[in-house]
């Protein structure tokens, strides 16, 4: 059974609302006249393609999205979604595997908009020991992993912190992408038992919040940044992030190293 697509103009309007943008906000950075958005918001009129190409663009709308509001608007979507083992994602496919080659000894470990696991290096796996194997039977969400109480958590000295940054993250993904996978995930992640108070415990001058691990070999502490494709034309690849963890002190860099070894 098809499934009905709202109006264009209600979804823009949703899109909008979600920015917290008033119709004289985004009028004016899409160089059109309020009257006409309006018009547009409420159905008195019919968008052109590339004005709802214009309005997406403004308001930053996900691609898997633009697809959406083209579609509600009467045009073929634009965007192609291919499956990531398509030949046309080689080119992607070998840059995913060199960055997190190259990322060794650190851990480093690529995922889709759901956090389900694509691809990890070596050294993200050695992290994964000990941890219940039905949490790591494929789709492996990595915030699932990381906060379940039979995954990492139990090893996670700064659980409380890491916890309160892993869901102020997904929740901030939520709010931008109105994703119901998401949010479903959200709710899912803050019903799992939470370690003493829900305020975090770091010191207030503290910028970045490291994730503390316990295992065999020590403490090992890291810094974790996210690398996107630049400028994508595809929704998959859009959609594709790489998680990478850096040393945050030198004890864990030597661990590591050592371990390569």
């Amino acid at each position: 059974m098809a499934t009905a697509v709202e109006p264009v103009g209600r979804l823009l309007r949703e899109w909008r609302q979600r920015r917290h943008l008033s119709q004289l906000d985004l009028a004016c950075d899409a160089e059109i006249s309020t009257r006409h958005l309006s018009f547009i918001e409420t159905g008195r009129s019919s968008p052109s393609r590339d004005m709802v190409l214009r309005l997406a663009e403004r308001l930053e709308v996900p691609l898997r999205a633009r697809n959406t509001l083209l579609t509600a608007a009467g045009f073929a979507p634009m965007f192609p979604e291919r499956p990531l083992g398509d030949p046309a994602l080689e080119a992607a496919r070998v840059a995913i595997a060199r960055l997190l080659a190259a990322h060794e000894p650190f851990p480093a470990l690529a995922v889709d908009r759901h956090w389900t696991l694509l691809a990890s290096n070596s050294a993200a796996t050695r992290l994964m020991g000990g941890i219940d194997p039905a949490l790591l039977t494929p789709p492996i969400n990595v915030l699932r992993v990381s906060l379940h109480p039979n995954g990492l958590a139990s090893r996670i000295l700064n659980l409380q912190d890491w916890r309160a940054h892993v869901l102020a993250r997904l929740r901030r993904q939520v709010e931008v992408s109105a994703d119901p996978v998401l949010r479903e995930l959200a709710t899912e992640l803050a019903a799992y038992p939470s370690p003493g108070s829900a305020e975090p415990t770091a010191p207030q001058n503290d910028v970045i919040v490291p994730l503390r691990l316990a295992t065999e070999a020590g403490v090992l502490s890291f810094l974790s940044t996210t690398t996107i494709f630049g400028t994508p034309v595809d929704v998959t690849l859009s959609e594709i992030a790489l998680e990478s963890f850096f040393p945050a002190d030198d004890e864990t860099a030597i661990v590591l190293r050592r371990a390569q070894v």
